[in-house]
């Protein structure tokens, strides 16, 4: 089993490993080209108590993460955020990622949170089905919008209203 906690400084470098291990798939992120530990850094410092950064570890190996981030960057806006989740190839499909979604709709409310929302590529079948069962209803469709290798991919926004 695992557990889920609140992501420490000492973290940021197996975050970053999850993180660019999903790259090279074009599934997960937008990025194409790996990140560094040091470009990450204010990414991680602007979590805290009200967007938390959390881990999934198992036996002290970190397997998992989810991220909250503020949406749009507007005051109106307190109340909504997008939640990202990255899973380590080798704990993919092991419920590492249901459990960081279930702990983030459950804990929404006592963040201060009343919508959560995915960004997720229509092309990415296994996240739009977890986010679903979670309750989460396709709210947007941006079409090709992003370029991967030459091929342009869909954004499917997806949201969720938590109940205190």
């Amino acid at each position: 089993m695992f557990v889920v906690r609140d992501a420490a400084r000492s973290d940021l470098a197996a975050i970053v490993e999850i993180y660019n291990a999903s790259i090279p798939g074009r599934l997960a992120t937008a990025d194409t080209e790996p990140v560094s530990v040091a470009g990450r850094e204010a990414w991680f410092r602007e979590h805290g108590s009200k967007r938390p950064l959390w881990v999934a570890c198992r036996q002290h190996e970190i397997v998992g993460w989810l991220s909250f981030q503020s949406f749009y960057g507007r005051p109106a806006y307190h109340a909504t955020a997008e939640v990202s989740v990255y899973v380590a190839p080798a704990s993919q499909r092991t419920g590492v990622a249901s459990a960081l979604l279930s702990k983030a709709v459950s804990e929404a409310p006592h963040l201060g949170l009343k919508t959560l929302l995915g960004f997720v590529f229509g092309h990415n079948q296994p996240s739009l089905r977890l986010f679903a069962r979670f309750g989460f209803e396709r709210w947007g469709f941006l079409a090709g919008v992003a370029e991967l290798d030459g091929i342009e991919r869909d954004l499917v926004i997806v949201g969720l209203r938590v109940r205190p």
